[in-house]
């Protein structure tokens, strides 16, 4: 059987061992968001530009789909 020192030894032992892990862990996940975070700020950019090239379209430029012909095979 242990003494108190040698348990108290190991438990210290145990909790920085879980320590250095959860901060292992944390840091992955930081460079996760922060790479999210930019593929999110060039998914926002192409939607606003994607905006921008829709608003430059003439109203006359699109036609309604009542006014296509089906296809042959209808």
């Amino acid at each position: 059987m242990m003494d108190p020192h040698e348990q108290a030894s190991q438990r210290i032992d145990n909790l920085e061992m879980r320590f250095a892990y959860q901060d292992e862990v944390i840091e992955t996940l930081n460079r996760t968001i922060v790479e999210q975070w930019g593929k999110l700020d060039q998914a926002l950019a192409r939607i606003k530009l994607l905006e921008e090239r829709l608003r430059e379209i003439p109203v006359g430029a699109v036609r309604d789909a009542a006014d296509e012909t089906p296809p042959p095979h209808y």
